[in-house]
């Protein structure tokens, strides 16, 4: 994770600093398959997130549609959209940083955890986390990417929902 976290930080120095990675790891292996970052605004895509980027360049790597014996670590708790991407690929286990309500903080989310997805699912897949959740939000607090939150369409225009 802490690379996970190291390698999006690095997105920062770019015209599109982005708090959300994502890395597909092999399970037993702990061998890295694939990486990506969230690339919403580049690909004017709302699915673009960086977990179901993940997901489509390894199923593409690998030829298939199953990802049964890998891990997909994530800096931020998936969203539904990419907790489902995620239980349809076949995912043995799910590993993320900051939670939904640490991004909630910054921009727009759906509040619904992955575990709930999870639990709603048919599929199974282990979710842990948060794991180094205040490296993973140190993303979102960087001074290029708080600038950066100005212009999403998504930022925080009201004080953020907080769950009891």
């Amino acid at each position: 994770m802490v690379a996970l976290a190291a390698y999006t930080a690095r997105s920062m120095g770019s015209d599109y600093p982005r708090p959300f990675g994502a890395a597909i790891v092999h399970s037993r292996t702990g061998q890295v398959l694939v990486r990506a970052l969230n690339n919403v605004a580049r690909e004017f895509d709302p699915s673009c997130h960086a977990e179901v980027r993940a997901i489509r360049k390894a199923t593409r790597l690998l030829r298939k549609t199953s990802l049964a014996g890998y891990t997909l670590y994530t800096t931020c708790e998936p969203c539904p959209m990419c907790m489902s991407a995620a239980l349809w690929s076949g995912i043995d286990r799910v590993v993320y940083g900051a939670t939904i309500a640490d991004a909630n903080c910054h921009c727009d989310q759906i509040r619904i955890p992955a575990t709930e997805v999870a639990a709603r699912s048919d599929m199974r897949c282990v979710v842990d986390g948060p794991v180094l959740r205040d490296e993973c939000c140190a993303l979102f607090t960087h001074p290029e990417m708080v600038r950066a939150f100005r212009n999403w369409p998504t930022r925080r225009k009201t004080r953020p929902i907080v769950s009891r």
